[in-house]
């Protein structure tokens, strides 16, 4: 089988809840209603959007952290939703969809390759805004991944993201208490600090992207 991963730029209420921020919103589909999860902060801005666009049944918030269930399913108030094109096409989407910077990701499976690259054109010459963050064949796995192989879930590192990760871990970096500095990798890789710090940054977000999906 295989994925891909398409990001939809609009101006839906939950997409553009995202943009120029760091929030990010998951949603699950329950035909009646959704089920979203809203963190990165700003979690007022977005419950308002939820509210003037499907409406509040209740809220919970921790922290940063927001869970919310409307009042109605926001598939009902748009009006071009993918999953038109999802059946057209014979993929599977894959919830949560994702909102994030001002876009809405989807994950979409399919037995072909070509399924997926049809259903891109449609959706490019339908007028979206649509770009493929990932595309790749993916093994079926037992366990709560069903579609996840150990090799599927990690990402692309650069040489300078792989070693400044490595050296985190090996020297307890993750641990608590903490057994080594930033200032001790960059040392070790021979780099300032804040080079390696940026350097480590990107390869835990690259991790942490990778890897959500499937555990979140």
């Amino acid at each position: 089988m295989y994925e891909a991963n398409l990001r939809i730029r609009d101006d839906s209420a939950y997409a553009a809840a995202t943009a120029g921020n760091a929030a990010s919103v998951e949603l699950w589909c329950n035909e009646h209603c959704d089920m979203l999860h809203v963190s990165g902060g700003v979690g007022s801005d977005v419950l308002d959007r939820v509210d003037d666009t499907v409406g509040v049944a209740a809220s919970v918030e921790r922290g940063d952290e927001l869970v919310v269930v409307t009042a109605d399913c926001l598939r009902d108030h748009e009006i071009d939703h993918i999953e038109g094109y999802v059946r057209k096409h014979g993929l599977l989407l894959v919830p949560p969809l994702r909102y994030r910077g001002g876009a809405k990701v989807c994950r979409l499976l399919a037995v072909s390759a070509d399924d997926l690259t049809a259903c891109f054109r449609d959706l490019v010459d339908s007028g979206f805004d649509v770009s493929v963050e990932s595309k790749r064949a993916v093994s079926f796995a037992s366990g709560s991944g069903p579609l996840l192989a150990p090799a599927d879930a990690m990402p692309e590192l650069t040489g300078r993201q792989r070693e400044a990760l490595r050296l985190a871990h090996a020297g307890g970096y993750y641990d608590l208490p903490r057994g080594i500095e930033t200032a001790t990798i960059a040392d070790e890789m021979g780099v300032s600090r804040r080079t390696a710090e940026e350097h480590l940054r990107r390869a835990e977000r690259k991790v942490m992207d990778s890897v959500a999906q499937y555990v979140l």
